[in-house]
């Protein structure tokens, strides 16, 4: 991944916010990224990153995982999807599958207001605006009625950060989430804390470790973790066929 300098702001997090909330993380420059994740893409692509408006601004590397992943393993399998990208920051995730996959659909990439503006300049940057639209979605509230309901596919990196957002990611998971969609999630476990949204999220759906990704072992050595989250299977109604009868004793028979 190559890097051009060319400071835009302050690198300090405009927000103050406890560590004991929201882990410290390193915050770089901003400035233009260009990658093509390890040649899985043809033409690159280029992420501005800005850190004014605070640190989802910037690439992590939950991003460049998930977008490794989804390129390598399944950048034949989303003809027809709808995605969605929760927390998208800079829109990394959403932007590389769109320019790495068959998709043949928008997908829609969203995060909070400060983050909207940069969302739509990555678009422009990479000349998807017919692929790719940049949305307003605050979690715990309402999912917009252009957003599509219960989407095939979910994209979220590094979402696990500020711990009181975590009930609202769960809400959001909930609204979102189909009987056919899934979810694919990839965060860096960098406090305890951190455990306890996968013990709400492990309780609510069905959570499971990616197994068929052959980087796992190089990064889970820095404690970054790739799931899928979808709904747990409904319970299958009791039917009175499934009840069998009680056996009659030897003495209700004599009785009769």
């Amino acid at each position: 991944m190559e890097r051009s300098s060319s400071p835009e702001s302050d690198p300090e997090a405009p927000f103050n916010v406890s560590a004991s909330l929201a882990p410290p993380r390193d915050i770089r420059t901003a400035g233009t990224t260009s990658t093509t994740f390890d040649g899985l893409l043809q033409e690159p692509l280029l992420l501005k990153e800005d850190l004014k408006n605070g640190c989802g601004g910037q690439l992590w590397p939950a991003g460049m995982i998930l977008s490794k992943y989804l390129l390598s393993q399944h950048s034949k399998d989303m003809t027809g999807k709808s995605v969605v990208e929760l927390g998208a920051g800079g829109g990394l995730v959403g932007l590389a599958v769109a320019r790495g996959c068959e998709v043949g659909m928008p997908i829609h990439i969203t995060d909070q207001i400060p983050m909207f503006e940069l969302m739509k300049d990555n678009i422009a940057l990479n000349n998807l605006g017919s692929a790719v639209v940049a949305s307003i979605l605050d979690w715990g509230e309402p999912v917009p009625s252009h957003i599509p309901s219960k989407p095939d596919i979910i994209l979220a990196a590094d979402c696990v950060y500020f711990e009181p957002a975590f009930p609202l990611l769960i809400a959001t998971l909930h609204d979102l989430l189909g009987p056919n969609s899934v979810c694919y999630f990839c965060y860096k476990r960098r406090r305890r804390a951190d455990l306890r949204f996968m013990k709400m999220a492990k309780k609510a759906f069905d959570v499971q470790e990616i197994r068929d990704d052959p980087n796992a072992a190089s990064y889970s050595r820095e404690s970054l973790y790739l799931y899928t989250i979808r709904l747990k299977p409904a319970k299958q109604p009791t039917t009175l066929t499934q009840i069998s009868p009680p056996a009659q004793s030897p003495r209700s028979e004599i009785e009769k």
